[in-house]
């Protein structure tokens, strides 16, 4: 067995150095991958005066409402979009590992036994007396190594490693997305909570004009038509109430998806009113877009799809195998671990396509059509990002400048019904006028507080659009573990 190793070991010497010898310089076909170029504006239409960090610290914190910070706390612990994408990194992980296993030698073993029996009418006869039913003991250990030689292993691990970042960063985009909808729904949910209150207290004060007025027509003193004018004001605001009840138990409804939990009540901090003003990102260049998860994503699914193109190229040339075996054979269990019982085999095999019928050119136009259109979708990703930055940043300068209108709007209303109400009192002029007065400022009073919160809304806009190391901080916020993806 020791000759027969030594006279198989030349041949196989030589060809693993040879496949040493084309590993050692990186040999790959298929195109390296080259970050496509973009144009990009150097800053934004709508520019801040001061240098800027802001984006990447936790901005949540800035409202300075424990409850919220609880709330995101939670949400990103118990969110299921952010286990979902945890489990999808583990998944990428995976494939990754077992296409780097290719690299290496793969080891088994067999063991086998088994009761035979030989034919009796053979080219030579078995001789008389004899039993043709005999026992047959096999155990061997193997094992199979194919030489990397055209890059094909690489080019396949290189895209494995690119899906495993990209899901990654699709994995940050969830933590973006869940941390900005809690914070823009606790917002959202606090608005609808000071519009029931204003609606309750404009109700209630209705209805003390409205039992006044009753009496009023009672004693002679107002029409039928005043009357009716007034209990028409009073439906009015509690029409609202009932509406935005029902809002709030949506807006409380989507808040406990997000929290990972059954639908129910929300903890409240601040009022909508008390909520401090999360500072916008200032100095803000347009390369900032490049730290987003989604152009992160696209740029790593754009780098495996290059890949593909050198892994399915590398199909049209051969691939150099190594086999190995060493084991023993006996047809009596007593004497199969003997010496004389061993058996040994060392190949070395080369193969390679001919004629595969269009079956590896079609693999590789596939690739080459799926790096394109991964080309496309990683511009057209930056092109989104642009806008929705701008958008976001336009709307946080534009939403503020709205709610300071819609404020002095609501001073003004009030000093008018102040005096159409005095008007009235003193006969100079009808309730009309009052109704007017009292159902612009019911309106106004609502659209403010509807205004105070869409420009919070467009600030948290701001941290979205940008991502930032904000991310990373929520990132240890979440309890996930990465190796396993539980929390």
């Amino acid at each position: 067995m020791r000759h027969a190793m030594k006279r198989l070991g030349t041949p196989l010497r030589a060809a693993a150095l040879a496949g040493a010898a084309l590993l050692l310089p990186g040999c790959a076909v298929g195109p390296d991958y080259q970050r496509p170029p973009f144009d990009a504006p150097a800053a934004w239409r709508l520019d801040y005066a001061q240098a800027a960090e802001l984006a990447n610290l936790r901005w949540w914190e800035q409202f300075q409402d424990p409850t919220l910070n609880e709330l995101i706390a939670t949400a990103l612990r118990r969110n299921q979009d952010i286990r979902i994408a945890a489990e999808r990194v583990e998944q990428f992980l995976g494939q990754l590992q077992s296409t780097r296993a290719q690299f290496f030698p793969q080891l088994g073993y067999g063991l086998e036994a088994s009761r035979n029996r030989t034919s009796e009418r053979n080219f030579s006869a078995l001789p008389a007396g004899k039993d043709p039913w005999y026992s047959l003991y096999q155990g061997t250990v193997s094992a199979d190594w194919q030489i990397d030689l055209f890059g094909r292993v690489r080019r396949q691990s290189e895209a494995a490693q690119a899906r495993v970042y990209a899901s990654e960063q699709g994995r940050r985009g969830t933590l973006l997305t869940v941390v900005s909808g809690v914070a823009a729904g606790y917002v959202t949910l606090r608005s609808l909570d000071r519009q029931l209150e204003i609606a309750r207290a404009t109700a209630d004060n209705y209805a003390g004009t409205l039992r006044i007025f009753r009496l009023r027509f009672q004693g002679g003193v107002v029409s039928q038509v005043e009357l009716s004018q007034v209990e028409s004001q009073y439906r009015q605001a509690m029409i609202a109430i009932p509406q935005l009840e029902q809002q709030i138990a949506v807006q409380e409804n989507l808040l406990s998806v997000l929290l990972g939990q059954p639908p129910g009540p929300i903890p409240r901090g601040r009022a909508i009113g008390e909520l401090a003003l999360p500072v916008v990102p200032p100095g803000l260049p347009s390369s900032l877009i490049e730290r987003r998860p989604d152009v992160l994503q696209a740029e790593q699914n754009l780098i495996a799809a290059n890949a593909d193109i050198g892994a399915a190229r590398a199909q049209y040339f051969p691939a150099l195998s190594l086999t190995g075996m060493l084991g023993s054979l006996s047809t009596a269990a007593s004497d199969f671990l003997s010496t004389p019982s061993r058996v040994a085999t060392l190949a070395a095999g080369l193969s390679g396509p001919i004629f595969t019928f269009g079956g590896i050119e079609g693999q590789v136009r596939a690739s080459e059509a799926g790096a394109r259109a991964a080309t496309a979708d990683y511009q057209r990703t930056i092109l989104y990002a642009l806008r929705d930055t701008d958008d976001a940043l336009i709307g946080a300068r534009k939403s503020a400048e709205a709610y300071f209108e819609q404020e002095s709007r609501v001073r003004a209303l009030r000093e008018y019904a102040r005096l159409s109400r005095l008007r009235f009192e003193n006969g100079s002029a009808s309730y009309l006028e009052v109704l007017y007065a009292d159902n612009e400022l019911f309106s106004a009073e609502l659209a403010a507080v509807g205004a105070g919160s869409e420009r919070l809304v467009q600030l948290i806009g701001v941290y979205r659009a940008l991502g930032g190391g904000w991310v990373d901080e929520a990132d240890t916020l979440s309890g996930v573990d990465k190796k396993n993806g539980s929390g």
